[in-house]
């Protein structure tokens, strides 16, 4: 199985088989120790059972934007809240803006040392992310900034655009040794302001100048306007990427991405990067209980017949503020889901909203999570997306000249 691992991502799935006798030593099996204890945690119980959600800001679904509300982060101490005056008038506030801001970083390549996650450096071009999803893990971010994870996450954004200035300096250092940089595992690359920004662009060209492997993660077809620069990296064992579907159910994307690109346009360029000997996988991330979890086989099905040669899986994670965000979400677009959704998250981590520990964050444990490793097992198998990827090639690498001796040169 190849959730995320072979990819770039996760390790988990290196180490994770999903045979009976495994489940059954796991921890999250202590924590559900049978069938019927695992039933009685996954009924449905009224929302006085979710005390944190007994009072609430104001709901408000905005077009096009996926948080429904914009509440302060973790490290504010005052709380922000929409008030009615009385006029009636709270309804008639103009439509939310994107604001970008132009961003000079200070570096550019992000080191990891996460014990589940393969690769050891990343490049986000944007802070904050225009697409919106409700799910977001990267929205807690924001809180460093003093901005709200909520729609400030959406609606507020940075822009690197010193980023390959800065990447082909990072290269050139003399102690610099070439790994595959992975791009996409947080913010995505292509988020709409990348069209006329084209942070990512700029980076691309320096990775493809030197010769430096590059692992991509989206959920954007504007991806594909930079096939002059991934094609040629393919054909020398430069690139790979993943496009992320989470549904195939337009309206249900509509509602949870409403600034990716739509379902059918992610699988076309699938089919598009793989045409272009583009190494694509599909991700099905993430996998929300018993809203797209009935989608795994037909989101694999339909991607491996557009040309995916490889698949992953991630479980929803709801780290700090992301918790109350995704539950506004489904309370504004979902009511009579919300309580069954979460029970059955809570399935996976142990009766909690979220745990963050190695190894199990990614893919969850407990009865629940193991059937659903295990039909995406099954399926990536019958469909031909497990098989292990050739790692992408270092020697080529050619750094950038030093400052230097560009002058030596001129």
């Amino acid at each position: 199985m190849t959730p995320y691992a072979e990819f770039f991502v996760p390790t988990f799935a290196k180490e994770a088989h999903f045979s009976s006798a495994a489940f059954a030593e796991s921890p999250g099996a202590r924590a559900l120790p049978d069938l019927a204890a695992f039933a009685e945690l996954t009924a449905l119980p009224d929302l006085t059972a979710l005390p944190d959600l007994a009072v609430l800001p104001d709901l408000r679904v905005l077009h096009g934007r996926g948080a429904v509300t914009n509440a302060s982060g973790r490290f504010e101490s005052e709380a922000r809240f929409r008030e009615d005056d009385g006029w009636g008038e709270a309804d008639d506030l103009p439509p939310l803006r994107t604001h970008v801001s132009e961003e000079r970083a200070k570096s550019i390549i992000t080191r990891n040392e996460s014990p589940d996650i393969s690769f050891d450096r990343s490049i986000n071009p944007y802070r904050g992310c225009e697409h919106g999803c409700s799910y977001c893990f990267a929205r807690p971010i924001h809180a460093f900034l003093g901005l709200s994870p909520g729609l400030d996450f959406e609606t507020r954004l940075f822009a690197k655009t010193n980023a390959a200035e800065l990447l082909e300096r990072e290269l050139s250092a003399r102690n610099y040794r070439p790994k595959t940089i992975a791009i996409g595992t947080n913010t995505d690359p292509y988020q709409p302001i990348e069209r006329t920004r084209k942070v990512m662009r700029r980076i691309l060209e320096v990775l493809a100048r030197t010769n430096h492997p590059v692992g991509i993660v989206t959920k954007s077809a504007l991806i594909l306007r930079d096939l002059d620069l991934l094609g040629p990296m393919a054909e020398k064992g430069l690139v790979k990427v993943a496009l992320s579907v989470t549904t195939l159910d337009k309206e249900l994307a509509r509602k949870m991405e409403p600034r990716a690109s739509a379902p059918e346009r992610r699988l076309e360029a699938i089919r598009r990067l793989a045409q272009a000997g583009v190494p694509t996988a599909v991700m099905v991330a993430p996998i929300i209980p018993a809203l797209n979890d009935a989608e795994i086989e037909a989101i694999l099905t339909r991607a491996q017949a557009m040309g995916a040669s490889g698949a992953g899986y991630v479980m929803l994670r709801l780290p700090l503020e992301v918790r109350d965000i995704f539950k506004q979400w489904l309370l504004a677009h979902f009511p009579g889901k919300l309580s069954h959704v979460m029970s059955l998250v809570r399935s996976t981590r142990g009766g909690k909203d979220y745990d963050p520990a190695f190894g199990k964050r990614m893919t969850g444990a407990g009865p629940y999570a193991w059937t659903v490793g295990r039909r995406f097992e099954i399926a990536a198998s019958r469909l031909g997306l497990a098989k292990s990827r050739t790692p992408l090639r270092t020697d080529l690498f050619m750094p950038p000249p030093r400052a230097g001796e560009q002058l030596q040169l001129l």
